[in-house]
């Protein structure tokens, strides 16, 4: 069985062909700069015959793609698992839209353009949101008028949900124990910033929340802030809810604070010249987290892993030895990993799985 993992951004698509049954990675591309002036690929159909046209340009030993699994940003309250895709799963992905609108269009985009390039495979949809499904309800409301969640579905949906997913099951191979004996907390920190609570293999919180602005300090984003901060910058500064929702989402974290760049490598360079507001980044960025690791440590009533992944995560042991400092006071100190997160090939095993269950 051969499985293609389809990952659309705004402007890019990743892709990545597996082989199951024996597994193997068989190919992998990214094609770039989609409807950017000058770029030969004006949309989403292009780029995706541009990946078909790469694979047919390898021949036929790689053979038929029985599936293809689409990443899908947000999933809302419907999505539990990955779906076969038909008429109302793309209906509930447009829908879903108005909650995630930089990502859930693209992803519908890509979906569309395989559903016409390789009409011959099974379209599957993996959800970012899908694997924190399993968050109780006192942790994923928030406290609203609850005709807020009944009519408009307004609480926490978490994202990154593959990565947690992926480096959890990963860490319970390297630790030789079952999920379902493990409490774990999962670290994924890219520009976009995520914390999960994972016990017995089920997510029971995570940092963001009705949208990926909540949480974390990350690379232009705010995370956590208080929300009548809005309401004062109308007041004072005459800014509109459109603007606000700009700062707090492109001009923020990270960039706003050291002014220098959302890149951590960059800032890290202009505090090692003296950059006062570079140095107070890295120090709130690594506050905040500490934050979110105590909180969690103690709704898990203790950890046994703490796991780091994605760009910063993998790269920088000196931020990871600084967040996790002071953990003595646990009885029994976690064991504390960096794992290379791979979200395609963790929807490439969801696909298989799911079409494996659908043979039976």
């Amino acid at each position: 069985m051969r499985i293609l993992v389809i990952n659309c951004g705004s402007s890019s698509v990743k892709y990545k062909l597996y082989n199951f049954r024996p597994f193997r990675l068989l190919t992998k591309g990214l094609v770039e700069r989609i409807g950017e002036e000058g770029s030969p690929v004006k949309n989403h159909y292009q780029a995706i015959f541009t990946v078909f046209k790469r694979l047919e340009s390898l021949g036929k030993k790689f053979g038929e793609i029985s599936a293809i699994g689409h990443r899908v940003v947000h999933g809302g309250e419907k999505f539990k698992q990955p779906v076969l895709i038909d008429k109302e799963v793309i209906k509930e992905i447009r829908k879903n839209a108005e909650l995630a609108p930089l990502h859930n269009p693209p992803n519908l985009e890509g979906i569309l353009a395989c559903k016409k390039i390789f009409p011959s495979s099974k379209q599957v949809a993996v959800f970012d949101t899908a694997f924190h499904q399993t968050i109780p309800q006192f942790a994923y409301l928030y406290a609203l008028p609850f005709d807020f969640y009944k009519k408009y579905k307004i609480r926490r949906y978490g994202f990154h949900g593959t990565s947690h997913q992926y480096v959890a099951e990963t860490s319970s191979k390297i630790m030789k124990k079952s999920l379902k004996k493990l409490k774990l907390i999962t670290v994924h920190l890219g520009n976009g910033c995520s914390i999960s609570a994972i016990k017995q293999g089920k997510c029971i919180d995570t940092s963001m929340g009705f949208t990926p602005l909540e949480g974390l300090i990350m690379g232009t984003r705010s995370g956590d802030i208080d929300p009548a901060i809005i309401f004062y910058l109308a007041r004072r500064a005459g800014l509109t809810l459109e603007e606000t929702e700009k700062i707090l989402n492109r001009q923020s974290g990270l960039l706003g604070i050291s002014g220098v760049s959302n890149d951590l490598r960059l800032i890290k360079e202009a505090c090692k010249k003296g950059n006062i507001r570079a140095r107070l980044a890295i120090e709130m960025f690594i506050y905040r987290l500490r934050k979110y690791l105590g909180a969690y440590i103690l709704i898990l009533g203790g950890v046994d892993a703490i796991i780091f992944t994605a760009g910063i995560g993998e790269n920088n042991p000196d931020i990871i030895k600084k967040a996790v400092w002071g953990l003595e006071f646990l009885k029994k100190k976690p064991t504390v990993l960096v794992i290379p997160t791979d979200e395609e090939l963790m929807i490439a095993r969801l696909v298989y799985n799911k079409l494996k269950k659908k043979r039976r």
